[in-house]
């Protein structure tokens, strides 16, 4: 800058052209201007003109005020002569957001920086003056957006203190926005906990990032009157012009983990009514064993020895006794047999499945080669569990499959494959099929879709299949369709190389 422009020299090195300085600010991306001390403007640049509508000739010589809103005036011309009297630095953003007043009267928010220049005419002030509209239009939609958050959102510095607020969390906490501004973040947190907090408050902000609702440690939140309470917090860093700060979505969990607590009792409650009603079918079923035998056994002595004295309706209704007697003693059998699955605490440990499917072939052998029948397997894997319930889950599989081939030379495929840790088992076969209305209906207990004409059973088989299953952690279904045969699906744990035995 030179005398001829009416501008004081600026100390410049001396192998820099001073015309650099006047370049660098006519195309700097703020508007600039220059005033003395008594407040005049001595120079601005091209964005200036654009920002306030004036043209540089307009602008020249006259008050800055003319570029300040009426009812602020007086009170920036105290701010300018304070300025002057105690000189220094000031960064954009920094201290109280000023209105501009464009050439045409409308007003908008703007940020300044100020820049004070020593010279030999005097001390000038540089302000760099920028259009706050957008970055207000922004920091309105967030903090609506924050307002209208379910949950309390909180901002806090790298030490801890609360910067800001939102109305939910003034509700939640009950404390005003004001008492909480400025102060240690642990002032929410219960006093016995509060050193804890403070240390993993540093840890994260050695290391921040997104941590989601509900991940890591469970919190207590402390309210103003001091009643405690249950909190979930997501975090996630935010980056600002003074460091890393830290923004915490605080959630009441209160209901949530009385519900958990409810459920977990009903639970319980469940469990315990379970193993009473197991307990219960075990020993009604052991004790109607006796007397239905003994029926059985005087009912086929009446037929031996007093036919001749009887007619043939009194021998066919006893031929009934004895039959009814004896599907009876087929489903207490089965029932004893459905109680006794996981009645007991039971010892899981590696199950070579290889072995498990040739025992089930070799207790089925009558069945298999008086049916023609073919059995089909992949090598089959290891599986973690209690040894006599898999070969009772295959076993009720390949009868079942085999009962429902009315066909000639049944065919039943075993196939397994693995899914991560654990073994995804098939059972195949190519009979009648099952609707799949009934595809749930077939495994709870005493449940048939056939007459015991047709197919002989006591409807239990399926339901130990699946008690086994979920005893083992796994799940079993079916996909079928009739005319198609059917396709049984279960799950089981894998027994990793090594595994030892392990308490189910």
């Amino acid at each position: 800058m030179t005398e001829t422009t009416g501008i004081p020299a600026i100390g410049a090195a001396a192998d820099i052209d001073p015309r650099w300085y006047r370049d660098l600010v006519e195309t700097a991306p703020d508007g600039m201007v220059l005033i003395d001390a008594e407040g005049r403007i001595v120079l601005v640049n091209a964005q200036a003109e654009r920002l306030f509508g004036y043209t540089r000739e307009e602008l020249l010589g006259q008050s800055i005020e003319m570029l300040v809103p009426e009812k602020y005036r007086r009170g920036h011309l105290r701010h300018r002569e304070g300025f002057f009297a105690e000189p220094r630095t000031r960064e954009m953003g920094a201290g109280t957001e000023l209105p501009g007043r464009r050439k045409d009267g409308t007003e908008f928010p703007v940020e300044i920086s100020l820049s004070p220049l020593r010279t030999d005419r005097g001390l000038y002030v540089m302000a760099a003056i920028r259009n706050a509209q957008e970055r207000k239009r922004a920091n309105d939609k967030f903090r609506a957006l924050l307002e209208t958050a379910p949950d309390a959102i909180i901002i806090i510095d790298a030490a801890g203190r609360i910067r800001l607020v939102n109305a939910q969390t003034e509700r939640l906490f009950g404390y005003q926005r004001d008492s909480l501004i400025g102060k240690p973040i642990e002032i929410l947190i219960p006093e016995r906990l509060r050193s804890r907090h403070a240390e993993h408050r540093t840890g994260y902000f050695r290391s921040p990032k997104v941590r989601g609702m509900g991940v890591g440690l469970e919190l207590l939140g402390r309210r103003k009157d001091g009643t405690e309470f249950p909190v979930e917090i997501s975090l996630s860093p935010l980056e600002t012009e003074e460091g890393v700060w830290a923004t915490a979505a605080v959630r009441d969990v209160t209901e949530r983990k009385a519900f958990e607590r409810q459920l977990a009792d009903y639970a319980e409650n469940l469990k315990r009514s379970n193993r009473e009603l197991e307990q219960f079918a075990y020993i009604a079923s052991h004790d109607l064993r006796a007397p239905l035998r003994s029926l059985i056994g005087f009912s086929q002595l009446l037929q031996q020895r007093h036919a001749g004295r009887l007619d043939g309706e009194a021998l066919e209704f006893l031929g009934y006794i004895t039959q009814s007697a004896k599907q009876m003693q087929s489903l207490i059998d089965a029932l004893l047999e459905f109680s006794r699955v996981s009645r007991t605490e039971q010892v899981f440990v590696p199950v070579d499945c290889e072995g498990v499917l040739s025992r089930v072939v070799h207790q089925l052998r009558a069945l298999i080669d008086s049916r023609n029948a073919q059995i089909t397997h992949a090598p089959l894997p290891t599986v973690l569990g209690v040894e006599h319930e898999i070969v009772q889950l295959f076993q009720n599989l390949v009868t079942n499959a085999l009962k429902f081939q009315p066909g000639p030379q049944p065919r039943v495929e075993i196939d397994v494959q693995a899914e991560g840790g654990f073994w995804h088992f098939t059972v195949a076969d190519q009979g009648i099929g099952i609707a799949r209305e009934y595809h749930d209906r077939i495994f709870q207990i005493f449940q048939r879709l056939h007459p015991t004409e047709e197919y002989e059973g006591t409807g239990v088989g399926l339901a130990i299949c699946k008690k086994i299953v979920e005893h083992h952690g796994g799940r079993i279904w079916v996909d079928s369709e009739p005319g198609k045969g059917s396709i049984f699906h279960f799950i089981l744990r894998s027994a990793p190389p090594g595994e030892g035995a392990a308490t189910s």
